[in-house]
C-alpha cells in the first residue's frame, strides 16, 4: 500500500435509527475534519432561530468523539433536551489510487470496504419514549451542579475569608508563654521579678 494514495471516502446511505422523525428534521453529519464551532453555530441557529424541535447528530469512525462533544455542548447551552443514543456499524468505502502504475498499463485502483463504529444522537425539545434503549432524560438548564457550584463558591469564599481572617491573638496565653520563656533567662535570685511578672499577668 506504500505506492497507493487514498483519493476518495464515502459512507453508505442508511436511514436514521429513530422512528417517527419529522421529514424536515435536521441531521448534523459530523466529519473527522469538521470544525465544532461551525457545527454548533448552524445547529444552534436551527434550534433557536428557526424553532426546530428535534435535531440529530451523527458521526462514524474518528468523528464519534467530536459528535458526542457537539451534543454535550448543545445540551449545556439549551437545557431540557431529551436524548436518545443509538450505536451501530456503518460501511465506509475507500478508494485508493496507485501512484506508481506499470508502464503502459492502466492506473490500478483499490476499493476498500470498512465497517466502522457509528453513533446517532437525537436531541428533542418534546418528550420521547423513556422506555426505548439509549434514552436519557433532560437535564435542568441550571442544574444542581450549577447551584451547588454557586453555593460552593459562596461558601468556600466565606470559609476562605474566615480562614484568611486573623484570629484574635490570645493575649493572656501569649503573655504567659513569654513570661515562662523569660523567667529561665532571668538572672539568679529573680524571685521578686517572678513575683512581679506573675502579678502583672
Amino acid at each position: 500500500m506504500e505506492n497507493f494514495r487514498k483519493v476518495r471516502t464515502s459512507e453508505e446511505d442508511s436511514p436514521l435509527p429513530f422512528p417517527d422523525l419529522p421529514p424536515d428534521v435536521v441531521e448534523m453529519k459530523v466529519k473527522e475534519g469538521s470544525k465544532i464551532r461551525n457545527l454548533m453555530n448552524f445547529a444552534m441557529a436551527q434550534m433557536e432561530l428557526k424553532g426546530s424541535r428535534q435535531i440529530v447528530f451523527s458521526g462514524c469512525g474518528r468523528a464519534v468523539t467530536k459528535t458526542i462533544t457537539c451534543v454535550e455542548i448543545m445540551k449545556r447551552k439549551l437545557g431540557g433536551l431529551h436524548q436518545v443514543t443509538k450505536v451501530r456499524y456503518k460501511t465506509v468505502l475507500e478508494v485508493w489510487e496507485n501512484q506508481d502504475p506499470l508502464p503502459g498499463g492502466p492506473a490500478q485502483n483499490l476499493t476498500v470496504h470498512k465497517n466502522v463504529p457509528s453513533i446517532c444522537i437525537l436531541l428533542s425539545r418534546d418528550p420521547l419514549d423513556p422506555n426505548q434503549a439509549g434514552y436519557q432524560p433532560p437535564e435542568p438548564r441550571h442544574g444542581l451542579g450549577t447551584q451547588l457550584g454557586e453555593a460552593g463558591e459562596d461558601t468556600s469564599g466565606s470559609s476562605t475569608k474566615g480562614l484568611k481572617r486573623p484570629l484574635p491573638p490570645p493575649h493572656e496565653e501569649l503573655l504567659t508563654k513569654k513570661l515562662q520563656v523569660q523567667v529561665p533567662d532571668s538572672p539568679r535570685g529573680s524571685g521578686t521579678t517572678d513575683h512581679q511578672l506573675t502579678t502583672t499577668t
